[in-house]
Order: structure tokens, then sequence, then C-alpha cells
């Protein structure tokens, strides 16, 4: 589908800041499994992309992706596969790439984004998947881009780790949103590699991310597309 047909669709527009949620999800698996347990847990731990977006999108229509920060292999050949089997207009956005300009850090990719959605698509469902809250405030930030995609009409959906996403942020989210907690399904979207070692030298064993279970998700139980 062009993306001058996708811009009247109604429906999900996912915005994922992928290197936070990897950074924080290294974080959480130390806290879970214990550093002096296993260390390797914090380089062995991955996101599974196909999960997480099947969170984001809740059984809903997906028209639009917006991926920023360091892009897996894994990520970009997801984004291509959604992008063929549903005709949603995806991008990314690799900060590793040497033409990328200094101000063009991933939050502000996602910002403008989220402010051209916002400009050119009726009012539908924003999903941000971030890991870093910490610095936001009100009028700053993606706080201030999903203010003013809320007063266009548009439903909120923010998804972050408990530990990172700023409290007057969570706040706001919970009054005039959703907020999906991505510590409750975390073994639904990460996984554990087996290591370069033998798996008998790690204490934590290399796991496969569990089926996810969508009932336990928040949603907007009348808006589903």
């Amino acid at each position: 589908m062009a993306q001058g047909d996708a811009q009247w669709e109604t429906g999900v527009c996912v915005y994922l800041d992928n290197s936070n949620i990897f950074i924080e999800a290294q974080r959480l698996a130390v806290t879970r499994n214990g550093n002096s347990v296993d260390p390797s847990v914090r380089r062995r731990i991955r996101v599974d992309f196909d999960n997480l977006v099947a969170l984001c999108c809740a059984n809903r229509k997906l028209v639009s992706a917006l991926a920023a920060g360091s892009i897996p292999p894994e990520l970009r050949n997801l984004w291509s596969r959604l992008e063929a089997a549903t005709g949603a207009h995806v991008s990314l956005f690799d900060r590793r790439y040497k033409d990328c300009k200094e101000q063009q850090v991933p939050e502000m990719r996602l910002q403008r984004g989220m402010y051209k959605d916002a400009a050119m698509r009726a009012p539908g469902v924003a999903v941000l998947v971030t890991g870093d809250g910490a610095e936001y405030e009100p009028g700053e930030g993606f706080f201030s881009t999903l203010q003013n995609l809320k007063s266009k009409g548009w439903k909120i959906e923010v998804m972050s780790w408990r530990h990172c996403i700023n409290r007057k942020m969570l706040r706001w989210v919970e009054g005039n949103g959703i907020f999906v907690a991505l510590d409750d399904f975390y073994e639904e979207i990460t996984f554990l590699e087996e290591g370069k070692q033998r798996t008998s030298d790690y204490r934590v064993p290399a796991r496969l991310a569990k089926p996810i279970d969508l009932r336990r998700r928040p949603a907007y139980e009348d808006f589903r597309l």
C-alpha cells in the first residue's frame, strides 16, 4: 500500500525506541536473575520483536510503524515482513549510520513521526514503546508529543519498563490513556541466548520467549480495529 493511501486509514501506529528498550531489558535481566548468580545474562538477553509487536498491536490493524535507535537485523526483517503482510507503512531510523546528523537522535526522529501522523492521519491509537522516561516533563519531549496527539483525538498507549518511566508521565498516561508495563510480559518479549561458552558454564540456562497471552494486556475494549 502506498503511503498516500495509508494516511487516511485509522488504526494502530507504533513508535519504537529500540535502543532504550534493549538497554533497560538488560538491566532488568540482571535484577531478575542476580548478577552474582550469572553475570552473563546481561549480554545474553535479547528482545523477541515478533512478540513485542504483537503486544503493541493486540489484534488491531497496524497502519504505521516507526523504529529508531540501533536496529538489529531481526527487527529490520520483521519490519519488512509486516509491511508485506499488512500493507502498513513502516520505516527505520538507525542511529549508527554515518550520515545521521547529531541532532537526529532517536527520540527526535520518533517525535517528528508522531507529529506527522497527527497532522496527516485520522485519529487512531498511538502506541509509544520506550525505555527512557527519566527526563520527561510536561510540555517537553515525548510528553508534549503525546499531549498533542491526545488533543487531536488520538487514543494513547505507552509501553515501558516500570523502573524507568517518569512518575509524572505515568500518572498522565494512566489518566488519559493506557499504560502497559513490559515487566508483566518479560518472559514473552525476551529470551536468553545460549552464549559462546559451554551451556554448563552458565547458571541461568538459555530459554525461548514464551507464547504471548494478550488477555493480560490492558486495552481499549471499545476500540478493536
